[in-house]
């Protein structure tokens, strides 16, 4: 419709610049259009038998300048400079996808086949009679090809940014005058990188891209996402978070499932909210014992459905063997401690050291490693006290710490990465001055101003809305089950007032005291520099274990579940990980280990290295280097060729003395990454265009290419000039002008 108007497309007055071919100067022009204006203006002024008014005459006025203008405009015979390229001296870059993707068959044929169709059609052999052409397919590398009849569509992968990288590098040596694309735009790399984009502008290549395939199937259920923590505890409690959408199956029931291996791990029946929507579902497991655990999250396939495989989605979780020491201290003698106490001991996982005061100056020592082990109390140096992952304080005042340890403490939250715990009681949180005390930037809440805090009465419990799905407070799977199984906890022996909740905290478990019309929080959480801290405001959780049936877990669970978030993500003073647990066919691994020294400051005089044990059982070694804009941190890229699980234990030493060690998990899974996102990325292909100066071209338009392909400031060009005094859309508003005049003097009975 442009071109019928404008006699060009509007892709070349996009590149182009206009100019006037007559050889009288621009301002002339202007000086014409005033004297002819203000002639017409006098003239009609002039002319007062007609009987118009001053505003009709004022609009005859208008339109009679107008069309003067237009003519003149046409005299200075306007035209468009454009930069063209040169016959036969410059290469156009034809780039196919040549991904699994391309070999989905949309309405009976196959993406491939429609791109060869296409390129078949004339468009490739009058490319030839223009320009050098050079034709390629795309997979994970660019390759070169004579025909279109080479194309398999058997890549694993689609690297866009890194073919267009490829085919900017070759520019460098080449006069590359533009590059056309055929693909679904179905990236499994992450897109194209800013580098890459800039480079493109900066060579004024213009990336022409034609679509294939549909931009939403028809019947499709696809997992977008599974999230899982990358590490855990042995036999802890794990959510996986399963996102998906689909089209064609609104309000119909899917059956969803994780499995490590052949061993079911958790299922659900869930409904289908509405079409199109991402749709995010929680499924807990147990981790079971220490070693890797390959989970794989799937949908079974649904009636009609166009793509099943992309119903399936893995993930890798490392499962440590390590058994994180929590230090209690609890200021007296109570049920509380007792049943506490218990409740770990009975966890095969965590081991916990505890101090009690017994009397003012007399304190029991329990479940210490060595006589060493806090023989003079609680700890007093960073060596000691970093030794543990997480640390509780029950019913013990601020003042019990010298100004050494509580500084030590906060450390140990913010530096160390480790867990504290507040209990209620009669020496805590308020009743014991910690919310004027250094600890009191630790607490998750803002403690009330008064002594009155603590009450030895009756207070019944409800979760939250962040309580229900955490895993903390997880004693059903079932989220609807978990908070009625909660609402008939035995209620609570005192309770204490925690407080504000200060920004940033989540309140997992209220407290209702009384008739329940007051509201407390009882359980609080907070993260705090690399740590996490909690307050868990009540010193009378043993009634969920006196009173309830024997053989009830539900305070026991909830202890071992409480304590394993405390001390979870507290590492030692060497952190390995990777961007992610499982590569998709990708073979570039990110290597990152962040190293610490005894006091756990950043350590940057380490040597860290990563000894990998491949699938093949093959042994390599890779330095890592210490990265420039983090202390501490030390990062190496490694190609892994192989697919299946690698191990890695990573290594840092400071001369002869050792710094640290982790061990990580990964795998690389080949033929993946093509079985999702297999609809036309369309949005993605038109900007790419409309970046670079090129055109999105759907498998119907393609013809036009050749006409427009030439217009380009890359490569060897000359410039052209186009004529426009002749466009269609002058001679239209010549008649609209003339034809608008005659009809309103009609009107007015002036004609």
């Amino acid at each position: 419709m442009f071109e019928l108007f404008f006699k060009y497309p509007a892709s070349l007055f996009s590149k182009g610049q206009i100019v006037f071919l007559a050889s009288w100067p621009l301002w002339l022009l202007g000086i014409g259009v005033l004297v002819a204006a203000g002639a017409l203006a006098w003239s009609i002024w002039r002319s007062r038998s007609d009987g118009m008014s001053l505003g009709r005459r004022s609009t005859i006025w208008g339109l009679q300048a107008a069309l003067v203008a237009v003519l003149l405009v046409m005299l200075w015979q306007p035209a468009l400079s454009v930069s063209t390229l040169k016959p036969q001296q410059n290469v156009v870059a034809v780039v196919v996808d040549d991904s699994r993707s391309m070999a989905i068959a949309d309405d009976g044929t196959s993406r491939k086949d429609r791109a060869v169709r296409a390129l078949n059609s004339g468009v490739l052999d009058d490319l030839k009679k223009r320009f050098q052409v050079r034709l390629y397919r795309a997979g994970t590398t660019l390759e070169r090809i004579d025909k279109p009849e080479q194309l398999t569509a058997s890549a694993s992968s689609t690297h866009l940014g890194d073919t267009l990288k490829e085919v900017v590098t070759e520019s460098a040596s080449l006069p590359v005058g533009a590059v056309i694309l055929l693909t679904d735009g179905a990236d499994n790399s992450g897109g194209i990188d800013l580098e890459t984009l800039n480079e493109i502008r900066r060579q004024r290549i213009p990336i022409h891209t034609v679509g294939f395939g549909r931009e939403q199937l028809a019947h499709d259920i696809e997992i977008d996402d599974v999230q899982l923590p990358t590490r855990t505890l042995a036999e802890s409690r794990v959510s996986a978070v399963v996102s998906f959408h689909e089209s064609g199956y609104a309000g119909q029931k899917v059956h969803l499932t994780l499995k490590d291996g052949n061993r079911l791990l958790a299922s659900s029946d869930v409904a289908i909210r509405s079409d199109g929507a991402e749709q995010s579902e929680v499924l807990s497991f147990n981790a079971g014992p220490a070693g890797a655990r390959n989970v794989q999250a799937s949908i079974a396939p649904l009636a009609n459905e166009e793509n099943v495989n992309n119903n399936t989605m893995a993930r890798l979780i490392s499962v440590d063997a390590e058994r994180p020491k929590i230090l209690y201290l609890e200021g007296e003698p109570r049920w509380e401690f007792k049943f506490l106490r218990r409740a770990i001991d009975e966890d095969k996982v965590l081991l916990m050291a505890s101090i009690l005061r017994t009397t003012q100056n007399k304190i029991y020592v329990q479940g210490r490693s060595s006589d060493k082990e806090l023989r003079d109390g609680f700890p007093s140096t960073v060596e000691e006290l970093f030794g543990y992952q997480g640390i509780i304080i029950g019913s013990v005042e601020a003042g019990y710490f010298t100004p050494t340890q509580q500084d030590l403490i906060k450390q140990f939250v913010d530096r160390r990465g480790g867990g504290l715990l507040f209990l209620g009681g009669r020496f805590a949180l308020s009743e014991g001055g910690v919310g004027k005390s250094p600890l009191a930037d630790l607490l998750p809440s803002v403690l009330p101003d008064r002594k009155d805090t603590f009450r030895r009465d009756p207070a019944n419990v409800e979760l939250t809305t962040a309580g229900r799905d955490s895993l903390i407070t997880r004693l059903e799977d079932n989220p609807d089950r978990n908070v009625e199984r909660w609402k008939k906890m035995p209620y609570l022996a005192n309770f204490q007032d925690a407080g504000t909740p200060k920004p940033g905290a989540v309140v997992l478990i209220d407290m209702l005291p009384g008739n329940g019309r007051l509201r407390l929080p009882l359980l609080t959480t907070e993260n705090y520099g690399r740590g996490r801290t909690a307050i868990f405001a009540s010193a009378g959780s043993w009634r969920w274990q006196m009173l309830q049936p024997l053989g009830d877990t539900s305070h026991e669970m909830f202890w071992q579940q409480m304590l394993r978030w405390l001390v979870t993500g507290t590492h030692g003073h060497l952190i390995a990980s990777t961007p992610k647990s499982v590569f998709n066919d990708e073979t570039k691994v990110r290597l990152r280990a962040e190293v610490r020294d005894k006091a756990y400051l950043p350590s940057a005089d380490a040597k860290v290295e990563a000894h990998i044990l491949t699938p093949s059982g093959a042994s390599k070694t890779v330095e890592l280097r210490p990265e420039p804009s983090s202390e501490g941190v030390y990062s190496a890229e490694w190609t892994a060729q192989e697919p299946g699980a690698y191990v890695a234990e990573v290594t840092a030493t400071r001369g002869a003395e050792d710094a640290g060690r982790d061990v990580i998990t990964f795998r690389r899974e080949d033929g993946v990454a093509e079985n999702f996102h297999v609809n036309q990325n369309r949005e993605l292909l038109e900007k790419l265009s409309e970046q670079t100066g090129g055109r999105y071209y759907t498998p119907g338009q393609i013809s036009r290419l050749n006409d427009e392909i030439t217009y380009s400031e890359a490569g060897i060009t000359t410039r052209e000039t186009r004529d426009l005094w002749n466009m269609p859309v002058l001679f239209l508003l010549i008649l609209l002008l003339r034809g608008a005049e005659w009809l309103l003097r009609r009107k007015w009975g002036a004609v």
